[in-house]
């Protein structure tokens, strides 16, 4: 997995909604992240003053990229997300429903 800068990973998650028009789909993941690589103990977790960051995955087939957001720039992150989202999902189908047919009509055994 590749740990790329904020603006780099958007650019690479364009690349692979492009890849993906064709066939396949792109997974995107957000995960809180502490910076701990072990748990901590209930005594710890109450002293510190924790700095989270969010963490993106994005995966289509073998590739796979994430980044790290640190929590001052995750609403800017948040909205270049979207727009890359808007723009490169295009190529979505439109679901068919099958048509309603009457009304129901439910026996009841008494």
């Amino acid at each position: 997995m590749t740990l790329l800068d904020n603006d780099a990973f958007l650019t690479e998650l364009g690349k692979l909604y492009v890849k993906s028009k064709t066939g396949g789909n792109v997974a995107v993941t957000i995960k809180r992240y502490d910076g701990a690589v072990k748990p901590r103990t209930a005594a710890t977790k109450n002293q510190e003053n924790i700095d989270y960051k969010c963490f993106f995955r994005a995966k289509y087939r073998n590739e796979k990229i994430s980044t790290m957001v640190n929590q001052k720039d995750v609403n800017r992150f948040q909205l270049a997300l979207s727009n890359v989202l808007k723009s490169k999902m295009d190529a979505l189908k439109k679901r068919h429903f099958p048509a309603k047919t009457g009304a129901r009509v439910i026996k009841k055994d008494n």
